[in-house]
C-alpha cells in the first residue's frame, strides 16, 4: 500500500513540460511535446497516431469531381473531366509516371474537343490529397478570377483531373492550346496539415516540361497561406509570366513587394482600405 500510495503521489510530477511551451500557440508543428523520463507523454503519442491516421485517409480519399463541377458551373465556369494513366489509386501511389500523363480516353476527348485556344488552362487535380481540393480550391478560384479579368486574360473551361500529379497539367495545357496552365493540387499530407494546396504555374505547356520550368505557390489553407494571398500572387505570376513570357527560375516571386506591383494590386488590401 505505501508503495503505492507513493507512486501516486509522485506520478503527478512524472510529465516535465519543455521551457518553450508558450511558442505552441503559433505553430501546428509538434514542439515542446514534453517528456516522460526518456520518452514523449502518452497523449502526444496518441495524437501522433491520430494525426497519421488522418494523413493516410486523406491520401485515400475519392476525389468528388461532381461537387466541384456543380460549384463552379454555379458561377459560370465550364468544367471538363479527365483522368491519367493511373486505372486506380494503388496504382497511382506505386506508379508516379503514370499520374503525369493522360489516359487514352482523356486524351482523346481533348483532341476532339478541339478547344481553338486560350490565354490560361486551370486544371483541378487530386494530387495526393482530394481533402485539400475539396476544401481549398473553389474559394481560391473565386478570389483569382476577378484578377484575370482585370488583366483582360481568356480561360479554357476549367479540367478536373482525377489520378493526377503535377505534369499532368502539362499534356492538357498542350491539347487546350493554352499559352499557360496553372495546375492546383492536393500536396503530400503532413502530420499537421492534411488538407494543404498547392499552384503550379507553367508558361508553353507541353509534356517533357522540367520542374524548374515551374513557379509554386504553397500550403493553402485558412491555417497557412490564405486564399486572399494566394489568389494574388497567382496572379501576379500570371501577369508577370505574360510580360517575361517565361515561368520557373527565370520569374522570382515578388508578389509582396509593392514596388513589384504594376496592373493588378492586392485585392484584399485595397478591400481593407
Amino acid at each position: 500500500m505505501e508503495i503505492i500510495k507513493s507512486f501516486s503521489t509522485e506520478s503527478n510530477h512524472v510529465l516535465e513540460p519543455d521551457c518553450w511551451s508558450d511558442l505552441k500557440k503559433y505553430t501546428d508543428a509538434r514542439i515542446a511535446l514534453g517528456r516522460t523520463g526518456a520518452s514523449l507523454p502518452t497523449d502526444e503519442i496518441l495524437k501522433f497516431g491520430l494525426s497519421h491516421a488522418r494523413a493516410k485517409d486523406t491520401i485515400h480519399m475519392p476525389f468528388d469531381r461532381e461537387a466541384l463541377k456543380n460549384k463552379f458551373e454555379q458561377i459560370g465556369q465550364e468544367c471538363l473531366y479527365v483522368s491519367s494513366a493511373a486505372p486506380n489509386r494503388s496504382i497511382f501511389l506505386t506508379r508516379p509516371d503514370l499520374g503525369r500523363k493522360l489516359s487514352d480516353s482523356s486524351r482523346q476527348y481533348l483532341e476532339d474537343f478541339q478547344y481553338p485556344g486560350a490565354d490560361i488552362a486551370l486544371v483541378v487535380g487530386d494530387g495526393l490529397s482530394s481533402k485539400a481540393v475539396h476544401n481549398q480550391v473553389f474559394p481560391l478560384v473565386s478570389n483569382l478570377l476577378p484578377y484575370i479579368s482585370e488583366l483582360g486574360l481568356s480561360m479554357s473551361p476549367l479540367v478536373l483531373a482525377e489520378q493526377s500529379r503535377v505534369a499532368l497539367g502539362d499534356e492538357i495545357g498542350a491539347l487546350l492550346r493554352a499559352k499557360l496552365v496553372a495546375i492546383l493540387i492536393g500536396e503530400r499530407p503532413g502530420l499537421s496539415s492534411p488538407d494543404s494546396l498547392g499552384v503550379y504555374i507553367t508558361w508553353n505547356p507541353y509534356v517533357g516540361r522540367l520542374e524548374s520550368d515551374r513557379n509554386c505557390i504553397s500550403n493553402i489553407r485558412p491555417e497557412g497561406l490564405s486564399f486572399e494571398k494566394a489568389a494574388f500572387k497567382m496572379a501576379w505570376i500570371i501577369e508577370n509570366a505574360f510580360r517575361m513570357q517565361q515561368t520557373g527560375i527565370h520569374l522570382k516571386d515578388m508578389s509582396d513587394n509593392p514596388d513589384s506591383h504594376k496592373l493588378i494590386k492586392p485585392r484584399y488590401f485595397i478591400d481593407s482600405h
